[in-house]
């Protein structure tokens, strides 16, 4: 089983969950659209972790302001980064939305070497923005909020996690981020949220895309150290790319896969290199 796997296999394993989880919603777009598919991952991913983690309000009310500013974000993250999916290919909206977390490495950074991994990110997305054809500008934006989200959400978890002693906190905050989204996916896909084969979808999604990933990095970070977790974690537009090839079909052109190259070279390098 994955959960007996090293600690490096299940991060692996999460990152493939999340993408193949990512070219999976995609494909419920033109049944649900954006919003709804959504609604699909976040009200259902809070269902299965209500269940697992029981969580109580009163044992958690010291941790609801962040509770609820993590769901905020989370769901806002999630409408954005679907908004982008929409427009652009997978593995361009997950590089360029992995600018939040890198931000976050690099933030406050007077190294040289930090304007170096700065520097070569920022070159990937140029060329990302620059190969034209298939590239959205409003898509690239999307992801860019997408990941600005994303730093927040990645400072709030560390709140989250001095706050509460298991994950009742994340089951709570997955509540607030379906809460938070269900109004436009009611709005936008109505009764067709609640055919069976949509659900049953809309399940396999928020399984592969937040409830098992995850639960795996989780019990991966109790085994090794966070530098190690962030560099695997630097594959993900990597990951991204080749999903969107073998799921949805996707074909990048070469510059794009040399941005996507340069992203993950200074992603890993700044979380590799970082000082303690």
């Amino acid at each position: 089983m994955v959960g007996a796997a090293p600690p490096t296999v299940q991060v692996l394993a999460a990152i493939v969950s999340v993408q193949v989880g990512a070219a999976l919603a995609k494909q419920l777009f033109a049944t649900t659209g954006t919003a709804g598919t959504v609604t699909l991952r976040l009200v259902l991913a809070a269902v299965v972790l209500v269940a697992l983690w029981r969580p109580s309000l009163r044992a958690n009310r010291r941790a609801i302001p962040v509770i609820v500013a993590y769901g905020v974000v989370l769901g806002v993250m999630n409408l954005c980064f679907y908004a982008a999916l929409d427009r652009i290919p997978l593995g361009i909206a997950v590089t360029v939305e992995f600018l939040g977390p890198l931000a976050v490495a690099l933030a406050g950074s007077r190294r040289w070497l930090d304007g170096l991994w700065a520097l070569l990110a920022a070159s990937g997305v140029v060329l990302l923005a620059n190969t034209g054809g298939d590239v959205s500008v409003v898509g690239l934006l999307l992801a860019l909020a997408a990941g600005a989200c994303w730093a927040g959400y990645i400072l709030l978890s560390a709140a989250l996690g001095s706050r509460t002693t298991d994950g009742s906190g994340l089951a709570l905050a997955a509540v607030v981020s379906g809460l938070l989204v269900a109004p436009f996916g009611i709005a936008g896909a109505g009764t067709a949220l609640l055919a069976p084969g949509v659900l049953l979808a809309g399940l396999g999604v928020a399984l592969m895309s937040s409830v098992i990933p995850y639960s795996l990095e989780l019990k991966a970070l109790r085994s090794i150290p966070p530098r190690v977790f962030g560099v695997l974690m630097s594959l993900e537009p990597a990951v991204a790319a080749v999903a969107g090839l073998l799921v949805l079909g996707e074909q990048l052109r070469p510059p794009q896969w040399i941005a996507i190259v340069c992203v993950v070279a200074a992603s890993a390098g700044a979380t590799r290199y970082a000082r303690q």
